[in-house]
């Protein structure tokens, strides 16, 4: 079989060529693998002042987030919780306070901002205030992990250690990680700031030890003893510690002595 190929008028190889250099444009400098190549301009997106707030944040360019989250409606609660937030970064608390309250004005179920408002109270050491600001976001969020350590936290600020573990419990059984996750921007902050740290750790490594994660626990009861934690010599009898006591790390710790931070 011969191929033998159609006629093609000139006219029509004329308007077939126009046509194809209408369809696709070649600019002098795109050169891809030795060719030349089609580019096609695709326009870039638009980030929102949300978006362009929380990158700002995840960089603690504090000022500029505020500035790019103010950009966005008055209205809407959750700007007005982020801007609050970025006021706390920078420990403007009564400016995060008026934040935090203009969101829960306009969304009263907001936990979030609820619970903001309480490490409002917290930073000031109003505790009372704190916890009952927490139980406030409990109700409306009771399997947040976060909102329960927080309220862990007050009551251990105010010396109720039992009801401080039961909270860090429930914490820990909601989330696993809650008290090892770092965040540096949302819509929720978890306080971990204690004024007795070496007791706090100590509580936390008894937790985990109680839980069976012993690498953790071995870890905040080294955080504990470099603290300088008081209650050393019933160290080696706290049932909490039962699990670990025939492990070589515990007993290195026992024989050690931590330098004091």
């Amino acid at each position: 079989m011969v191929y033998r190929p159609r006629s093609v008028t000139l006219a029509a190889c004329f308007s077939a060529a126009i046509g194809f250099a209408q369809t696709i444009t070649i600019p002098p400098n795109s050169i891809l693998d030795g060719t030349r190549a089609a580019q096609v301009d695709t326009p870039k997106p638009v980030l929102s002042a949300e978006s362009r707030g929380d990158i700002f944040m995840a960089r603690k360019m504090y000022r500029e987030a505020i500035e790019a989250f103010s950009e966005g409606s008055p209205k809407d609660a959750v700007l007005r919780n982020k801007i609050g937030i970025a006021h706390h970064q920078q420990m403007q608390l009564d400016t995060a306070r008026k934040y935090y309250e203009q969101a829960i004005k306009l969304k009263p179920t907001y936990s979030e901002a609820v619970n903001n408002l309480g490490t409002v109270y917290y930073a000031n050491k109003s505790y009372r205030r704190a916890i009952s600001q927490y139980k406030k976001a409990i109700k409306l969020a009771p399997d947040s992990a976060s909102i329960h350590s927080n309220l862990g936290t007050a009551y251990f600020a105010r010396n109720q250690i039992d009801l401080a573990l039961a909270e860090f419990r429930i914490a820990l059984k909601l989330d696993p990680e809650v008290f090892e996750r770092h965040s540096s921007y949302g819509v929720l902050l978890q306080e971990r700031s204690v004024q007795d740290r070496a007791k706090f750790h100590y509580s936390m490594a008894a937790l985990y030890a109680q839980g069976g994660r012993n690498d953790l626990a071995l870890q905040y009861l080294r955080k504990a003893l470099e603290e300088g934690y008081k209650d050393r010599k019933k160290l080696p009898d706290d049932p909490a510690f039962a699990g670990l006591r025939e492990l070589p790390e515990f007993k290195e710790l026992l024989a050690l002595e931590p330098r004091v931070l």
